[in-house]
C-alpha cells in the first residue's frame, strides 16, 4: 500500500525510491509488527480475561500446568493482525506471492479462531470435531497448492530442490500439488502440536520465518541467485517481507507469551503459523530445508505419532507422555529448560538449513 504512495511521491523527491527496496520494507515490516503487537496485547490481554476466555489443562498431564488454567487465549489473533496490517502496509500488493500466502495464513486462522471458540467460549469440549478441522485444512491446503500451479510461469516454480547438491532438482509437474498440500497442511498441524509451552512454538516459528525471508529475497533477486547456484524465481522476493511482519509480529507476541505466559496463541495463531510456514517454503521451493529447520516441530510431531500407533498396536507408550515436550516435563526438566534447549536446537537447525545456501 505504502509502497504505491511512495511512487507517487518519488515523482516529486528521489529520495521517496528508497522505498522501493525489498530490504528496507522488510525491516519496516518487523519493525511495524512488533510495534503493533506491543499498542495491541496489553488491551486484548485484558478483553480475553475480562470475557474469561481461558486455558483448560488436561489434569493428565504435568501438574505444574494446573496454575496456568485460566490465563487468556486466542492470543494468536494479535499476531495475525499485526502480520496482517503490516504485509498491507509494505508489500507490494501486485505481487501474487504475497496475496497466495497472506489469505492462505488468514484463512487457516479463521479455522483455528472457530475451533478455540467453540472451546473456551461455547465451553464445547471437543472444539471443532477432528474430521471437519482436517477436512477444512486439507480445503484450504489445496486451494493454496493450486494457486501457486495455476500461477507458475516457469519450469523452477515447480520444481524440487534438494539441498546441499548442485544442479539436482526434480521435476514434479503435477505432483507439485500434492506435494504442496502434504507441506502446508502438515506444517499447520506441526506447529499445533508444539505449542504446548510457554513461547515453545513462537520462537522456532520466528526463527524459521526470519531464514525463509533471507532464502525469498535471494531466490527472487537474479544476481545472488545466480551467484548461489539456486534458481530465479521472479517476485518472490517480496516475500520476505511478509517474513519480516511474521518475525515482528511474533516477538511482540512472545514478549506477553514467555514464561510464565500471560497469553497462549491458540488454534487460531499455531493453525495459521504452521501454514504460514509451509505455504511460503513451498514458494520458495525449499520444502526439504523446512523440513531440516523446523526440526523441532517436526519430532513433536512424529513423537505423537509413534506414541498412538505404539499404543494402538501394543497397548504400551514409547513416551511418558506426547508431544515430546511433556514427555522431558515429566522426567523432572523444568518448563524453562525444556523451552530453552528446544529454542537452541532450532537455532542449530535454522543455521544448517541456511549453509545450504552456500554448500553445494
Amino acid at each position: 500500500m505504502l509502497i504505491s504512495l511512495a511512487e507517487f511521491l518519488s515523482q516529486f523527491d528521489s529520495g521517496f525510491g528508497v522505498f522501493r527496496y525489498i530490504t528496507l520494507r522488510t525491516i519496516l515490516a518487523v519493525l511495524t509488527a512488533l510495534v503493533i503487537s506491543f499498542m495491541v496485547g496489553p488491551a486484548m490481554i485484558r478483553r480475553l480475561s475480562q470475557y474469561k476466555i481461558g486455558q483448560t489443562v488436561r489434569d493428565d498431564g504435568p501438574q505444574s500446568h494446573l496454575s496456568k488454567t485460566g490465563t487468556p487465549t486466542m492470543g494468536g489473533a494479535l499476531i495475525l493482525v499485526a502480520v496482517a496490517v503490516a504485509t498491507l502496509l509494505w508489500a507490494d500488493l501486485s505481487n501474487r506471492y504475497v496475496w497466495t500466502v497472506l489469505l492462505t495464513t488468514l484463512a487457516f486462522g479463521a479455522v483455528g479462531m472457530w475451533d478455540d471458540y467453540r472451546k473456551l467460549v461455547l465451553r464445547d469440549a471437543r472444539g471443532l470435531a477432528a474430521r471437519w478441522k482436517y477436512l477444512w485444512q486439507s480445503l484450504l491446503g489445496a486451494a493454496a497448492a493450486i494457486a501457486l500451479y495455476t500461477g507458475a510461469t516457469l519450469p523452477a516454480e515447480t520444481q524440487l530442490l534438494v539441498p546441499f547438491v548442485k544442479d539436482l532438482v526434480v521435476d514434479l509437474g503435477p505432483l507439485f500439488m500434492l506435494l504442496a498440500y502434504f507441506v502446508i497442511v502438515g506444517a499447520s498441524n506441526a506447529v499445533n502440536l508444539t505449542d504446548g509451552l510457554d513461547g515453545l512454538a513462537i520462537l522456532p516459528t520466528v526463527l524459521v520465518a526470519g531464514a525463509l525471508g533471507v532464502f525469498a529475497y535471494a531466490s527472487g533477486h537474479a544476481r545472488i541467485s545466480d551467484y548461489l547456484l539456486i534458481p530465479h524465481l521472479p517476485g518472490v522476493g517480496e516475500l520476505a517481507v511478509l517474513c519480516g511482519a511474521l518475525v515482528g509480529a511474533g516477538l511482540g507476541f512472545l514478549w506477553f507469551n514467555a514464561y510464565p505466559a500471560q497469553v497462549f496463541m491458540g488454534d487460531v495463531g499455531a493453525l495459521a503459523l504452521g501454514a504460514a510456514l509451509g505455504t511460503l517454503a513451498v514458494a520458495v521451493r525449499q520444502e526439504i530445508t523446512l523440513f531440516i529447520m523446523g526440526g523441532v516441530f517436526v519430532v513433536e510431531t512424529v513423537s505423537v505419532m509413534l506414541q498412538v500407533a505404539s499404543f494402538k498396536l501394543t497397548g504400551r507408550r514409547i513416551f511418558r507422555m506426547a508431544p515430546l515436550h511433556h514427555h522431558f516435563e515429566l522426567k523432572g526438566w523444568p518448563e524453562p529448560r525444556v523451552i530453552v534447549r528446544f529454542w537452541i536446537i532450532t537455532v542449530i537447525l535454522v543455521l544448517v538449513g541456511l549453509a545450504s545456501l552456500k554448500i553445494r
